[in-house]
Formats: C-alpha cells, structure tokens, sequence
C-alpha cells in the first residue's frame, strides 16, 4: 500500500508543487517502511546488529529497538539472535524477513513508476498534503504490540479486554465502555496495544504477587545505562520484548544484570488500546 504525501518545492522556486511518494507495506503482521527495509538488508548482509547500525548511521540501541518493535509488532520474528559458533553468535533475519524485503523492493519500483505518472497530471495539492499530513499518528509509547483480541468483559463503566500476543502471553487493558463501542472491539478482532516504558515496572522475584494485572516473565536483553534512569529490554518469546524505564539506582539494588531471569508488571489502565485498522 503506498501512501502519497504532496510536498510543495520552494527551494526550487517551482510554483507547481510535486508529488512525493512515501512507500509503505501493511498485511495482517506488520507496517514496513523504507527505513526498516534497509534495516533488514543490512542485518542480513552484516549478520549482526552492531554492523548494521554502523553501516545505516543510528546507533546501536535505535537498531534494537526498531528490530524489537518489527517483532512485537509481527506473529512471526522477522529477526533472530543466534548464539554460539565460531564467532560466538550474531544476528539474522528469518524466512520472512527475507519474503517481506524482496516484496517491497518489487513494489517500490512499482509504487515510483505510479508516482511519476500521477504527478505529471497534478496542478494544485497544497489542501490535500494538509489533509495528509493532520492524518498521521505518532505515539512516544515505547512499547507496542499487535495482538488477537480474546476476550471482552464489560462492566458497569470499564470494560476488560484480553489481548493475546503470542503463544505465551496475554495483556488485559481496562478501557471504559464508550471507547469499547467507538472502537469496535469484539472477541476474534485484532487491536494495538500501547505502554510507556516508564510504566513498567521490574522485578527478579518472578513469583511476586501485585496488584498489577500484567505481569510478563522474560529474559533481560540489554541494559542501557543513563546517569539518572537506565533502559532495560526484557526478551519474552516469541521474537517479543518490552522495555522499561527505572532508576538506575533500582538497576543496581535490584542486582539486575543482562541474562537475568525477570518479570515485568503493569496496571491494567496503563494499557492503552488502538484499533488495528
């Protein structure tokens, strides 16, 4: 699917605006853009994330985390760490990595040929890159996941929706009724799930009883170190991981080191739910 963003060329002095076409690939287990093509070129060609940062000029953790994002987003991992071997492990993309990045260079090349064509017959656009531009969404949420609804408990004023993210685990968000019947969710439907890092809470006692919820066991991935708060990515299955924000100080009380065994918690109400549309 290619969505067209019309873009006014001032800097050429041109009073015909020209028309731009910003490519993107969505099926039911993830929206690809450019960027996270290129990405998973160069990690099939680097055969490792360090590598590939260097070469697409993001750092190592921006690499991970558009990775984990294309995972958690996806039924299947598109990446993969590999562990052992004579070069003590390194990183691959999986078959359908492979299947995702040959479809959308063959449409790329299609969706450009379309461009250049519809832009030869356009005189004024200016009102509909506005319209555009006011429809797109952008979310801080750090953690996003896309997952099969299961099922939808309504209440008096709340409504419990369970949300399956795999074959291992399940979400539970407490939405009020309004936003259960403005998005339409139903038992069998698919949604997106959104929480901020800093919600998220760590523990290593994967037997702690709380109030919260949810409560995801993994393993801890990386930890990036920060002089006040240090992120944590927790690797749960299934090509999935959530990452949290705490103090650094809770970092080293916690004793939390990479390989751990840990649990993530959080509320109910911190889950925030899209419709998968």
């Amino acid at each position: 699917m290619g969505r067209l963003q019309a873009l006014t060329d001032d800097m050429a002095g041109n009073d015909r605006p020209s028309l731009q076409g910003n490519l993107f690939f969505l099926d039911d287990r993830e929206t690809f853009t450019a960027s996270q093509i290129r990405l998973l070129l160069a990690i099939d060609e680097c055969g490792s994330i360090s590598a590939a940062a260097k070469q697409m000029g993001i750092s190592y953790k921006t690499a991970w985390d558009r990775v984990n994002a294309m995972n958690n987003l996806s039924e299947q991992p598109l990446v993969v760490r590999s562990a052992g071997g004579a070069r003590g492990g390194g990183t691959r993309i999986t078959e359908l990595g492979r299947q995702i990045v040959r479809g959308f260079l063959a449409l790329q090349e299609e969706h450009r040929a379309f461009v250049e064509q519809l832009g030869k017959r356009l005189h004024s656009i200016a009102d509909i890159a506005n319209f555009v531009r006011s429809g797109s969404l952008k979310t801080s949420a750090r953690n996003q996941f896309r997952g099969r609804i299961t099922a939808v408990t309504p209440g008096a004023v709340n409504a419990e929706v369970s949300l399956r993210l795999g074959d291992s685990h399940t979400l539970t968000a407490i939405i009020t009724n309004d936003s259960l019947d403005e998005l339409g969710f139903e038992a069998g439907g698919s949604a997106i799930a959104l929480i901020k890092a800093s919600w998220v809470l760590l523990s290593k006692d994967i037997e702690l009883k709380s109030s919260a919820r949810n409560k995801l066991v993994g393993r801890v991935l990386r930890i990036a170190p920060g002089a006040v708060n240090s992120d944590v990515t927790l690797g749960l299955g299934d090509g999935k991981s959530i990452s949290a924000m705490v103090t650094s100080g809770s970092v080293d009380e916690l004793e939390l080191r990479e390989g751990d065994t840990a649990c993530a918690f959080f509320k109910a109400s911190s889950v925030i739910l899209m419709a998968d549309r």
